[in-house]
């Protein structure tokens, strides 16, 4: 569930006013109610993904930049290292490759961590809960996007808010290493001259990240300078979501909350948006891919095939090229992140990639010549009786902007556009014990540039994030109650690029559903079962990749995976789900 402020450490909501479990991690003597495996070594957890493919013939330059203990680090600095890059030319390599590799044993709830190089944020993930014999888990990212950053000495910034007494006993030890592939390519440079970290200072009790809440504190923002000689920019914003709206999408309105005097339990409906403002005017917007942690709704789903994104975050890429004629001018720029309807916690940073004009050392101008970003509001249909009732929530939002800017490529004209349609079925039933929802995030987001010379180049992209979440809860007293979940999660995108660096194409659909019930005494599971399938499908024009996957309480059951095309999915029939 990954919460970092102790006090919500011991959050348990009355079951009688909302089906979603509190905060839980698993006790160490669990009596799982089918039979477990013993317990001989330590259980390797993962997040399917598709594998990271380096250069043929290739062997990686290797540089390891941090070995640590996580122990009782909640309310302390981040812990810091210096960083020097290799002694050859960083900006040449083929692919940089982050490995993050971690191992806990004991009882631990799952926590969020970040890595910052210079204050850029590299990766954002969770930590999984371990069990007494242990647990190992590896995360890879492609990170050849920052070789700018990771081209220069910088000090490394790692946060991950643990806390370990009696009760919590898991240390989290940690490995973190830099894979650098070297390989002759004639391909033109793709990635940013220089990233300008929008991020805090390293603080003396959290990580790098903004903390936004509704408590005031809904928005924050940083000034930055941007260099005159920059023709594009595109600014990568990190989301994550805590406390009391974890799981933000199972919130009922305030009206449900205040006719029942359901005092402490989270509401403000289950809509939440990111806006993203340039001195004041929107720019663009996040609606967020509703990562489950590893303690989420039902521990047991996630053990050892952790949820969609939950080790490795998704973040999300703007277009703000049209808007730096407004902004090359030298001085201070403001950069500003609000969260709608925010209550606590969410954890905001961004990292504003930049290309520079380096022919003719010239400034750059450039001029914003259309921009649409209404403002809107999201629909409520609601009816209730008491604790039981239905909620129905829309929203949609468009934001567009056309800007040119002049360099020594000539007049580029820039046109970026982002739509999102959302909608949420939510049901409350057996005197609020019971929550059924029901949500489907759609987005589009595109840029279109007209070069003076090449003609035009493209990067158009559609998701949709679908989610059902069934929970329902039963009292069975001295302070217990059970409680059965059944969850689909889906991540599914197609992306298309082309022509200025070859037509590309690649569309992924990712699908994962579980199935469990629980016992659980205050904040522990004392004993229960969980089985999870999911099936990854990725098809484009650089390769394919194809995993299907199930698991019940630590054990695999099915494994199947393969580079396979055209739908053809060894293993697949009958149960792709697609």
């Amino acid at each position: 569930m990954c919460y970092l402020p102790l006090t919500f450490l011991l959050l348990l909501l009355p079951f009688t006013t909302s089906a979603r479990p509190a905060k839980l991690t698993i006790s160490e003597s669990p009596h799982p109610l089918s039979a477990a495996p013993p317990l001989l070594s330590p259980t390797t957890f993962f997040e399917v993904k598709r594998p990271i493919s380096p250069p043929p013939n290739t062997k990686p330059h290797s540089i390891r930049v941090l070995t640590h203990d996580f122990a009782y680090t909640y309310g302390l600095p981040p812990v810091t290292a210096p960083y020097s890059p290799p002694s050859f030319d960083v900006s040449s390599v083929s692919e940089i490759v982050l490995e993050w590799s971690a191992a806990c044993s004991g009882r631990q709830f799952d926590r969020i961590f970040g890595i910052w190089f210079g204050g850029a944020e590299v990766l954002r993930g969770c930590t999984a809960e371990p069990r007494p014999n242990g647990i190992v888990w590896t995360v890879r990212k492609d990170v050849t996007r920052y070789s700018s950053i990771l081209s220069r000495p910088y000090t490394l910034a790692v946060f991950l808010g643990n806390v370990v007494d009696q009760t919590y006993t898991g240390v989290y030890h940690v490995n973190i290493t830099l894979h650098f592939y070297r390989s002759v390519s004639s391909e033109p440079r793709r990635f940013a001259d220089l990233i300008l970290p929008i991020s805090r200072e390293p603080p003396k009790d959290d990580g790098l990240w903004f903390s936004i809440d509704g408590g005031g504190g809904s928005s924050s923002s940083k000034d930055v300078v941007v260099p005159n000689n920059s023709y594009r920019a595109v600014l990568e914003v990190f989301v994550s979501f805590h406390g009391n709206d974890e799981s933000w999408y199972t919130n009922p309105p305030n009206a449900y909350i205040e006719a029942n005097n359901l005092t402490g339990t989270p509401g403000n409906g289950s809509f939440r948006e990111v806006v993203v403002s340039i001195d004041g005017r929107p720019v663009g917007a996040v609606w967020p891919f509703t990562v489950i942690y590893t303690g989420g709704i039902n521990p047991l789903l996630w053990r050892p095939i952790t949820g969609i994104g939950s080790f490795d975050l998704p973040s999300y890429d703007i277009e703000v090229t049209p808007f730096l004629g407004t902004i090359l001018d030298g001085k201070r720029h403001n950069v500003s992140f609000t969260v709608t309807d925010a209550l606590n916690m969410w954890f905001i940073d961004a990292n504003l990639h930049l290309w520079l004009d380096s022919n003719g050392g010239k400034a750059v101008t450039g001029r914003l010549i259309r921009y649409k970003a209404p403002a809107f509001e999201p629909s409520l249909n609601s009816s209730f009786k008491g604790l039981d009732g239905r909620f129905i929530t829309k929203a949609s939002r468009r934001i567009i902007a056309t800007g040119w800017v002049r360099s020594s490529m000539g007049k580029v004209t820039t046109h970026t556009f982002q739509g999102f349609e959302y909608l949420n079925d939510m049901v409350f039933g057996k005197s609020g014990s019971l929550q059924i929802v029901n949500q489907t995030i759609g987005m589009e987001y595109g840029s279109y540039v007209k070069y003076p010379a090449s003609g035009l180049d493209s990067v158009h992209v559609i998701r949709k994030f679908p989610l059902y979440v069934y929970t329902v809860n039963v009292d069975l007293g001295n302070g217990s109650y059970s409680s059965l979940s059944n969850v689909s999660l889906g991540f599914n995108e197609d992306r298309f690029a082309g022509p200025k660096f070859g037509f590309a194409y690649s569309s992924l659909k990712n699908l994962q559903s579980g199935q469990g019930d629980m016992i659980v005494k205050g904040n522990l599971v004392t004993s229960g079962i969980g089985s999870t399938q999911q099936v990854y499908s990725y098809n484009g024009t650089e390769g394919c990749y194809f995993r299907n996957v199930s698991s019940s309480n630590y054990t695999i059951l099915h494994d199947v995976s393969g580079e396979t095309c055209n739908g053809k999915h060894l293993g697949c029939e009958p149960a792709c789900g697609f």
